[in-house]
């Protein structure tokens, strides 16, 4: 056999010919590679890319994908409201035969590709409620049998292009962006009114578009820089969810015996625990999985509960970061010596050697989003109205009356926990910088969070109070509507809550957003907290009012006038 190989060179070059014939047969298309692209860029689904397979000769079988059934081109991809979060790659202009891309109803952030442009064919472009920013690309101009683009209900800034005019069959919604402008929405720019006094001739679309991006080179290295950042944000995130559960996730099933041998301590502030180190070391070493109550983005949550009637709430949170210690050892004990009336009290803490143990009092009416969402009895007008004013004491006490001053960077319903009374505790707070890397400000904020973060934190992941305070504005919202901030009913009409409140505003109807399974509802008070939700979450942080700002309105417009306890700290 070998001699006839020998003798028969051409045979092998045939034999290597079919091979990367069949080989060649086999790759995967162009469409399917840029979509392939996009799979990767996007950090977090609901399982959608499930049957995406790179060994696929073409992806028309994939789920959302449709092609043309002659040259198995894509013609059309929807992926509306399947929980996708991450940027739109500019691979997605190579889908240059696509008619219809909807991509509504996701968490999908950073810029728009101005690459969509070399999709000449497309008709529908479906982009609203997701958390893109930056300016619209004037290639978009290029798209001359687009009928429908829908941007609304992003945080998109900066003026519409001219070269949107000159598509004939256009129909466009901008909604929802309140830092855009042009005559297209009826707004005049800023830089239009500054105009020269002798009037010269109207510059070329070609002028326009040259000096605008000369004006704004430095604001899209900017973007491009957060557009990475939140990447980057979303990618560590999902990487330390993971890490955490492949390797302590199993660990659970074992309870604390394991983890407190050998070297366990407990460090107590103030004398706030009753108890000595073996009372406590000795119930922790009896707790299990049955004793779970909760899980959060920083960790389990359990019930403790000591043999003299008292229950405390037990956060377990896993050492992922050996040079953690001391740091974390000194934030902690600033954040036992935080004591407020609408803040969750940290008693101490546990230092096992795979993790720390929080020991936190115990609220036994659960938390706001159980509350609001999943149980059958509803808030009535009053109780929303005092866990309203509850949190945003708690809220001003953090920004204005700590020292060092501490932002939450995570305030959201599943954080405000509730007594037996329903009065309001903010809980987690300081949580997020401890969990915090200092060179990448990448936090373990989980991708459900999205829907309460500023457009600014999305960008540039730089965390301030006036954040918390937009946090704290849909929070409000989800109060007064009972529903989510990304609930199914907005998120049908390509919005989030925000959206939904300026669309409803720029209608004339924002009481329509109030819940209406809530008694006793008192008009003039709702009025009240839907302008104030309206400045809490404006999209630029400056009109934005202080958390100690939104305490004297909420008492002065909506509260019954009455002395402050702002400050009691009992």
């Amino acid at each position: 056999m070998g001699s006839f190989l020998r003798k028969q060179p051409s045979f092998l070059l045939i034999l290597l010919i079919l091979h990367l014939g069949a080989r060649e047969a086999r790759a995967l298309s162009s469409d399917g590679e840029a979509l392939l692209a996009f799979k990767k860029a996007v950090t977090t689904s609901d399982g959608i890319f499930l049957n995406w397979r790179e060994q696929d000769v073409d992806p028309c079988n994939w789920k959302g994908v449709g092609c043309d059934s002659h040259t198995k081109r894509v013609v059309y991809l929807i992926l509306a409201n399947h929980k996708l979060v991450g940027p739109i790659p500019p691979e997605i202009g190579r889908l240059n035969q696509l008619q219809a891309l909807s991509l509504q109803g996701n968490s999908l952030y950073g810029s728009l590709p101005p690459e969509l442009g070399n999709c000449t064919k497309l008709q529908q472009l479906y982009l609203q409620g997701n958390y893109l920013s930056g300016h619209i690309p004037s290639e978009f101009g290029d798209l001359v049998e687009l009928g429908t683009l829908d941007l609304s209900s992003n945080t998109l800034s900066g003026s519409i292009p001219p070269s949107l005019d000159k598509l004939a069959k256009l129909t466009s919604f901008f909604i929802g962006n309140r830092g855009l402008c042009g005559k297209q929405i009826n707004s005049v720019c800023k830089d239009a009114l500054q105009s020269p006094s002798n009037g010269p001739l109207p510059p070329s679309a070609d002028d326009f578009i040259n000096r605008r991006n000369g004006k704004n080179s430095t604001r899209l290295v900017i973007s491009a820089v957060a557009t990475v950042g939140a990447l980057l944000l979303v990618a560590l995130m999902c990487f330390w969810g993971c890490f955490l559960y492949k390797n302590f996730g199993k660990k659970d099933i074992h309870g604390f015996r394991v983890e407190l041998c050998g070297g366990s301590s407990i460090v107590m502030f103030h004398g706030d625990l009753p108890y000595s180190t073996k009372e406590i070391l000795k119930k922790l070493e009896t707790m299990d999985d049955e004793n779970i109550i909760g899980v959060g983005g920083f960790g389990t949550v359990y019930k403790l509960a000591m043999d003299d009637g008292n229950v405390f709430a037990l956060k377990r949170i896993m050492k992922t970061n050996e040079g953690l210690g001391q740091f974390f050892d000194r934030e902690l004990e600033i954040l036992g010596s935080v004591k407020h009336r609408y803040l969750v009290n940290l008693r101490g803490y546990c230092n096992s050697p795979s993790s720390k143990l929080l020991i936190y009092d115990y609220l036994p009416g659960g938390n706001l989003d159980e509350v609001l969402h999943e149980k059958s009895e509803q808030l009535d007008w009053d109780a929303r109205i005092n866990i309203i004013l509850g949190a945003a004491k708690g809220l001003a006490y953090l920004h204005h009356d700590c020292s060092p001053r501490i932002i939450h960077r995570d305030i959201k319903s599943s954080n405000i926990l509730l007594d037996g009374n329903f009065e309001a505790r903010v809980s987690d707070f300081g949580l997020a910088k401890l969990l915090e890397d200092d060179k990448s400000h990448i936090t373990t904020i989980v991708a459900g969070t999205f829907g309460y973060l500023a457009p600014e934190y999305m960008q540039s992941g730089r965390a301030t109070e006036k954040t918390d305070v937009y946090s704290f504005g849909v929070l409000l919202l989800e109060i007064l509507s009972g529903k989510r901030p990304t609930d199914a009913s907005f998120i049908e009409k390509g919005l989030n809550i925000v959206g939904w409140l300026n669309f409803l505003v720029g209608e004339n109807r924002e009481r329509e957003i109030v819940d209406p399974y809530c008694e006793g509802v008192q008009i003039e008070t709702l009025d009240a907290l839907l302008s104030l939700a309206k400045q809490c979450v404006s999209s630029l942080p400056e009109e934005r009012p202080t958390m100690h700002r939104v305490v004297q309105m909420l008492e002065s417009d909506v509260i019954t006038p009455c002395p402050s306890d702002f400050y009691d700290s009992e």
